[in-house]
């Protein structure tokens, strides 16, 4: 049967249950061709569009739970919940296809996942390094990177961070770190295995600096007596979608068409507020690709 005419077709509820069944016992977390977070009426996307997105049927989404301004597993149920997963869910339903979250604990990690194609989309802040092997749309959300120091530290500003003697603890492959790693001059880099990580290891180690992403570390802050968060920000992070760059150019294209209209329907800014993120902001709008 031709795939725009299997995609027409509603799927019975025999089928809903088969699917659902096969997706429990193959362990996968797939989810049905819907979305109850969805604002937007489905476009009607060519056959060939589909295909390029979900060649397998199965839209195979990286979510990194490295970021807790996109993604987390809810702490009662452990499922993964975020910006990133509504946007997953919702690019699904619109493709009318099923989902397959794969759940990831570093952005670096999230980054191999689509270059080497096990996955089919990826949610990444954009960066020059990561550019190798993955196309990015353009942004969705930024958000803000932050320092953290201990009360009694002499730091006072982000611009007294790069000095001789001074370390910095940042997640490995995070956007903190591929941005400090051009940046930094004079001050050393250590790097923690995940985001989620970074404060444990500046306590642990007696480290001066910890870097990364406000809400990460203002959530430590609240768990660990006598740290505070340097004023300001020392980066913007312009958070996207990307696909594997071996992919046709009508993945990227229908893909950053996708993240246009979830900017412009106020579907991320529902998601945003639905979540609790603050401190983070819908990108601008961009022309399309």
């Amino acid at each position: 049967m031709p795939l725009t005419s299997t995609l027409a077709r509603r799927p019975s509820r025999i089928h809903l249950a088969q699917l659902l069944c096969a997706a429990a016992l193959s362990g996968c977390a797939l989810t049905a061709p819907s979305s109850p977070q969805s604002t937007t009426a489905s476009p009607a996307l060519p056959a060939e569009a589909i295909r390029a997105l979900a060649p397998d049927g199965t839209l195979r989404a990286s979510i990194n739970l490295g970021n807790p301004v996109l993604a987390s597993r809810d702490a009662a149920t452990g499922a993964l919940k975020g910006v990133s997963v509504d946007l997953a869910h919702e690019l699904g339903r619109q493709l009318g296809v099923p989902v397959e979250l794969k759940a990831v604990d570093a952005a670096g990690k999230s980054v191999e996942v689509v270059r080497a194609g096990a996955a089919d989309v990826g949610f990444f802040a954009i960066d020059p390094v990561r550019g190798e092997g993955v196309s990015f749309t353009a942004a969705y959300v930024v958000i803000e990177g932050a320092y953290l120091v201990r009360a009694d530290s002499p730091l006072a500003a982000n611009a007294q961070v790069d000095r001789p003697g001074t370390t910095v603890v940042v997640g490995k492959g995070s956007a903190y770190d591929l941005f400090l790693t051009r940046e930094i001059k004079q001050a050393t880099l250590v790097r923690a295995p995940t985001s989620p990580q970074v404060v444990d290891e500046f306590i642990s180690r007696k480290l001066d600096v910890a870097a990364g992403v406000r809400q990460q570390l203002e959530a430590d802050a609240q768990r660990v007596p006598g740290v505070r968060l340097l004023p300001g920000r020392f980066m913007v992070i312009e958070q996207a979608m990307g696909v594997p760059a071996s992919r046709p150019p009508l993945a990227r294209a229908t893909l950053h068409a996708f993240v246009e209209r979830m900017k412009s329907s106020g579907f991320v800014a529902a998601a945003l507020k639905r979540h609790g993120i603050e401190g983070a902001a819908v990108a601008d709008p961009a022309p399309q690709r």
